[in-house]
């Protein structure tokens, strides 16, 4: 179970990585005019993207077989609420996807202070997950 534990951690800390700087990129983008700078950041936008996505799968599944086995069917009330976080964040990622189509569309309507914000949605989203599973509120 402790190899489970630490493959979870690993590949958390990797698919959060991903999700920290792709909406910086996106900060980056939106200060851009078109032009070779705005395909490079693209370019570095889409590998992110995919990368992070295949990295979020094995983050995701390691952390179910790690709940099964600690909880099977009987999991207390911190991790329905952890697992609720981490469904929001399956989202967030979805939406980061949906924004790069917009970039590449060259139909984003957003400035940079959008994405600056937008950008601190996974650090809230991992602040509360690290007290969920640190201190077990309920």
């Amino acid at each position: 179970m402790l190899w489970i534990k630490a493959l979870h951690i690993v590949f958390i800390v990797s698919w959060m990585s991903g999700l920290f700087y792709l909406p910086r990129i996106f900060v980056n983008l939106a200060m851009e005019t078109p032009g070779p700078s705005t395909e490079r950041l693209l370019t570095m936008a889409r590998k992110l993207y995919r990368f992070t996505t295949m990295l979020a799968l094995p983050a995701v599944v390691f952390g179910i077989w790690l709940a099964v086995l600690q909880y099977g069917a009987r999991m207390p009330g911190w991790l329905h609420a952890k697992l609720l976080v981490v469904f929001l964040l399956i989202g967030y990622h979805h939406a980061c996807g949906s924004l790069l189509k917009k970039f590449e569309r060259g139909a984003n309507a957003r400035g940079h202070v959008f994405y600056r914000w937008f950008n601190e949605v996974p650090v809230l989203m991992l602040l509360a997950i690290v007290i969920l599973v640190v201190v077990k509120p309920f």
